[in-house]
């Protein structure tokens, strides 16, 4: 598992077609939890709507365990791949 997160974090990249607005959206979450943990900032200003989406993208995954967070990353991308091709 060691290497399978950075692969993905890689391979996500170089996706046939965009993935949805949603897909984004947990990959983002899923991504800053793996890498970070639990969101330590306060949440953005209601009008800075980008940064709104990203807060809670990661808020909704507060609790996750780091390594956790990866393994759910890895599956999502691999999901990913063979929906969108690679």
């Amino acid at each position: 598992m060691s290497d399978a997160f950075p692969r993905a974090v890689e391979e996500v990249k170089v996706l046939l077609k965009k993935p949805a607005t949603a897909e984004l959206s947990q990959l983002y979450g899923l991504y800053k939890q793996a890498t970070e943990g639990d969101v330590s900032t306060e949440r953005p200003g209601i009008l800075n709507f980008t940064a709104v989406a990203k807060w809670d993208a990661w808020n909704s995954r507060k609790g996750l365990s780091q390594d956790k967070a990866k393994a759910e990353y890895v599956q999502l991308v691999e999901t990913l791949k063979a929906k969108y091709g690679i």
